[in-house]
């Protein structure tokens, strides 16, 4: 299938198939309380992006607020006048913090409110009746601030109970959200579910220049540093994969989700990056156009394997390994046909590794 001009695995390929246990219950919060837990991040909207650093604890950046000022000014006010509003939907992770499921524009309008700032600018109702116009929190009657902080808005939590240990449930959940109109992509899923020093080194390696040569200007939706994390699953733990690819991947972030000593692995990534830009170029993961998802985790998997021995000097010698890897009907086989299947994966991974393996 061919995405962000990517030729990558057919969603058909994806289907998981299992079932999970979800235990769910409903919580009432007052307002304050709500904002309270946010402040604190025990509540954490969470992240779909990994280049931007929150003024919060939370690593990355939440997703982009999408609501207009008068729709602000009247979820506000609907509170203040005491009338219902939708709940939350709220997932507990692996910490015990709360993720916001559904509600974010809720939740973030009401924490601008709050602080008195939406965009950099001071925040004060203007879209309401008279008696709220122009004021900001800090400037409510005490009445009106009182019934505020008072209103009950109510959630309800889920917590996935088996798999236990996993977070597939609420990966399964987020990808079935449309935001803004479109589905969340399978690596900002990630991102958010799975914040820390590895996916930080992923976004740093997503800026070597030799790699962004090779793959061209940035994902809007992440698949440059989606391909980044395969190509580091595939070198390090090839031998457990098992389809779906989607799930590989979710469980070799969630097992490195702390790790920090990512110099060594990161820094052959991007040594073997400069070395195919050197060698080859762009065109090394496009045999023919669009990028080749298969050709690049394999090439790159073979390339790492090799310079993990020793340097290569003779550039001549790496391109004559890659036009023969590259006219091997087997290798096509393997990158064009079923490409998520276990054989092809492992098929076209020894394939390129061998390739490599005697370059001088």
């Amino acid at each position: 299938m061919e995405t962000e001009n990517v030729l990558d695995v057919d969603p058909d390929q994806e289907v998981v198939n299992t079932r999970y246990e979800i235990t769910s219950y409903g919580a009432d919060y007052p307002v304050d309380g709500l904002i309270k837990r946010l402040e604190q991040g025990d509540i954490v909207i969470p992240s779909f992006d990994p280049t931007f650093e929150a003024s919060t604890d939370v690593k990355g950046f939440q997703r982009k607020f999408v609501w207009t000022r008068p729709q602000m000014d009247k979820f506000v006010e609907s509170l203040l006048l005491g009338l219902p509003v939708p709940g939350v939907f709220l997932v507990r992770d692996r910490d015990n913090k709360l993720l916001v499921l559904d509600g974010q524009q809720r939740l973030k309008t009401l924490q601008a409110f709050y602080r008195g700032i939406h965009n950099s600018r001071e925040y004060k109702l203007t879209n309401v009746q008279e008696s709220f116009r122009d004021r900001g929190y800090n400037e409510l009657d005490d009445e009106d601030r009182r019934r505020l902080d008072d209103s009950i808005i109510h959630a309800t939590v889920l917590r996935q109970e088996h798999p236990a240990g996993s977070q597939d449930a609420v990966y399964s959940i987020f990808e079935r959200l449309n935001t803004g109109g479109s589905p969340l992509q399978p690596q900002e899923i990630r991102v958010a579910l799975y914040s820390g020093p590895f996916l930080q080194a992923l976004s740093e390696t997503n800026q070597d220049a030799h790699w962004r040569a090779l793959y061209g200007p940035a994902s809007p939706r992440l698949k440059d540093h989606e391909l980044i994390l395969r190509v580091l699953a595939l070198y390090e733990t090839a031998e457990t994969y098992e389809r779906p690819l989607k799930t590989f991947l979710n469980h070799y972030l969630a097992e490195n989700q702390d790790r920090a000593d990512t110099d060594d692995i990161c820094g052959l990534f991007a040594s073997a990056a400069n070395l195919i830009d050197a060698a080859i170029g762009k065109a090394a993961f496009r045999p023919v156009r669009p990028l080749n998802a298969a050709v690049l985790d394999s090439i790159m998997v073979g390339v790492m394997h090799r310079l993990a021995a020793a340097p290569v000097t003779d550039l001549t010698a790496m391109k004559d390994a890659y036009d023969k890897l590259i006219a091997n009907p087997e290798f096509t086989t393997a990158t064009v046909s079923s490409t998520a299947a276990e054989d092809s994966v492992r098929n076209r991974l020894n394939l390129a590794i061998a390739a490599f393996q005697n370059v001088p």
